[in-house]
């Protein structure tokens, strides 16, 4: 697409006030800086956090208006002067970490998440609800040509979110992890993940529904929050031993689950926290921490080489996300049906109605 090709005005969902709800209406297509590209979205994964950010739920404040999004996969079609490495025509994705600074002490461990002046995307900054969004070069994510975009789309934050989740926690291939909320958009990617690293997945949610796909999408084990007349035993239960998994990955969208997990993870076992319930807090006995030696940490969204081998999974066919369809004016609908936890798997927005 040349510059001559490349609109003036697009389609976009604009948070104008905290709260929303989303406005489908038309604004300016941006135009790059000289270290940005400008990606013509295709699609958009609908991600918790965008809700999160339309709702005002976090203690960061979001620009406004805002246009979220942060799981956006499309074509480069402009790109500013001092960009090399990235050609007009690649397909690109739009991360959460639209770019950092890229020289301060986080940034040069590849901590890059961790960066003071980090730039997030559908949040500090618009995001991928619209048909043509900016993303530094450093850290849009480099897609393969042979990928679906709109099956790619969610890998870009659940994925690559989950991936690195799993790696901070340490377990290793044969054992066992449990993921709770595995049947939401970032859960039924961590089973897949989990799966694909060699590692027993222990499902943690709620409903037949949901217990059916995760069982499909490779879970070993199924506990339904719902039913279950005792949680904490019916998980150690799904462990060979008894003793528990040997990792948990903490995706719920509500406080509950977080004071919960100290009492079934395993010995040396570690806790990573990845959901964001509103104000919610940790909660887990000091004595029994110590003495079980358990690890609780929080993990973020991966680096520039956590996205690289998040990609890779998918591009050699070991992860499938789950995924719906609808335009890119349904999306308020979409976020209802979040609120009201009606959501397995995940919904992608195609920009083009």
């Amino acid at each position: 697409m040349s510059s001559a090709e490349i609109p003036s005005e697009q389609w976009a969902q604009v948070v104008e006030k905290t709260g929303g709800p989303v406005v489908y209406k038309k604004i300016p297509v941006p135009k790059p800086g000289p270290d940005e590209v400008l990606i013509n979205i295709k699609y958009s994964g609908v991600c918790h956090t965008d809700l999160h950010a339309m709702m005002g739920d976090w203690p960061l404040a979001t620009k406004l208006p805002l246009v979220g999004g942060h799981e956006g996969a499309g074509v480069v079609v402009a790109r500013g002067e001092l960009v090399k490495d990235v050609e007009i025509g690649d397909y690109a994705g739009i991360k959460w970490l639209n770019g950092s600074c890229l020289n301060c002490s986080f940034c040069q461990q590849s901590d890059e998440s961790l960066c003071p002046h980090a730039l997030l995307s559908g949040y500090t900054v618009d995001g991928s609800f619209q048909q043509y969004a900016i993303g530094k070069a450093a850290h849009v994510a480099r897609i393969p040509k042979e990928c679906s975009l709109e099956a790619i789309s969610p890998v870009l934050c659940a994925g690559i979110t989950v991936y690195k989740a799993l790696k901070e926690s340490g377990v290793r291939p044969g054992q066992q992890v449990a993921i709770v909320g595995a049947g939401g958009g970032l859960g039924s990617l961590a089973i897949q993940y989990a799966r694909a690293m060699g590692l027993h997945a222990i499902a943690i949610d709620g409903g037949e529904e949901k217990g059916a796909m995760c069982k499909e999408l490779g879970a070993e084990n199924y506990v339904d929050f719902s039913t279950s007349k005792n949680i904490v035993q019916d998980v150690k239960n799904a462990t060979p031993d008894g003793y528990g998994p040997h990792a948990v990955l903490l995706l719920a969208v509500s406080e509950g689950p977080f004071q919960q997990a100290s009492e079934y993870v395993r010995s040396r076992g570690s806790i990573v926290c990845v959901g964001l319930p509103a104000g919610a807090y940790l909660k887990a006995p000091v004595f029994d921490t110590v003495v079980r030696m358990i690890t609780i940490k929080g993990s973020y969204v991966g680096n520039r080489q956590d996205t690289t081998e998040a990609i890779d999974f998918f591009r050699r066919g070991l992860i499938k996300a789950p995924y719906k369809v609808v335009g890119l004016s349904k999306l308020q609908e979409v976020f209802d049906l979040m609120k009201a936890g009606k959501i397995a798997g995940r919904y992608v927005v195609d920009t083009s109605y």
